[in-house]
């Protein structure tokens, strides 16, 4: 996703709350909880399926799972406007950590957390 593709999300999702006034009830508290409660729904798609189910989806099921996630990114893109985090810098900042904290060469193949490693 560029940075004038999220832009165009963060504009059209802040016109959608001024229009309904909701910015007052965007706090970065609400909408990180509505957003906790959007995965958990995201999670329930998948809760008791097989590895292998998971990768194959039906075109109704894919459906479900593309709204669930829109939702999840929707509440993302308004906090991060309410906190003024740009979350394009933000992501890449965060991949050079863990580059620099899971070296290829180092944890290839394994999935441990950074501190199980010698």
């Amino acid at each position: 996703m560029s940075q004038d593709s999220l832009d165009n999300l963060n504009n059209r999702l802040k016109q959608f709350a001024q229009a309904r006034d909701w910015e007052q009830f965007h706090s970065p508290k609400n909408l990180t909880m509505a957003m906790i409660a959007e995965c958990a729904e995201l999670v329930e798609h998948f809760q008791w399926m097989t590895e292998e189910q998971s990768m194959n989806l039906s075109a109704d099921k894919h459906q479900q799972v593309a709204m669930e996630m829109a939702d999840i990114l929707i509440y993302l893109i308004r906090c991060a406007e309410r906190l003024d985090i740009d979350l394009v810098d933000a992501a890449e900042r965060k991949i050079a950590i863990n580059e620099a904290r899971y070296p290829a060469e180092k944890v290839r193949g394994d999935a441990r957390r950074a501190d199980e490693y010698d």
